[in-house]
C-alpha cells in the first residue's frame, strides 16, 4: 500500500488546535497530543458551565429578592405568589435589578403581592408604574 504523506488538512487541523491551547501551561500550548487532550477537556468544561451559569444567576436574583423581600416585611415564596395572583408578569432577573436599585418601586411591588394574597381571584387593574435611576437620568 502506498505511503500518504500529511497532508495541509492535518496541518490545519494541528495548528488550529494549538492556537486554542494558547496560553495553556507547559507542554500543553506546545504538543499536540497534550493540547488536543487539554483542548478537548476546555471545551468541555465550556459547555458545562454555559449551562451552570444560567443556574448560578438565577439563585442569586432569588436570594437579592429574598433579602429585599425580608426588608419589607414578606417571605420570597409569599411574594412570588402574590405576584402571581394579582397577574403581574416580571422576570427574577428584572425583580433583582429592582430590590437592588429601586428600593421604592420594589415596595410598591410588593404592596401588589401583598393584594394578590388578600384576594387571589381577582385580578388586579393597577397600573404599578416603576421608575429605575437609569430611566430617571
Amino acid at each position: 500500500m502506498p505511503r500518504v504523506k500529511g497532508g495541509y488538512v492535518t496541518r490545519r487541523r494541528r495548528k488550529a488546535v494549538l492556537k486554542l491551547a494558547k496560553g495553556y501551561y507547559g507542554s500543553k500550548h506546545t504538543l499536540y497530543k497534550t493540547a488536543h487532550e487539554q483542548v478537548m477537556r476546555s471545551l468541555q468544561y465550556a459547555f458545562r458551565d454555559r449551562k451552570a451559569r444560567k443556574r448560578d444567576f438565577r439563585k442569586l436574583w432569588i436570594q437579592r429578592i429574598n433579602a429585599a423581600c425580608q426588608l419589607n416585611g414578606i417571605k420570597y415564596s409569599r411574594f412570588i405568589n402574590g405576584l402571581a395572583n394579582a397577574d403581574v408578569q416580571i422576570n427574577r432577573k428584572m425583580l433583582a435589578e429592582m430590590a437592588v436599585n429601586d428600593a421604592e418601586g420594589f415596595k410598591q411591588l410588593v404592596e401588589v403581592a401583598k393584594k394578590g394574597l388578600e384576594n387571589p381571584k381577582a385580578k388586579t387593574t393597577e397600573n404599578v408604574v416603576v421608575l429605575t435611576k437609569a430611566a430617571k437620568n
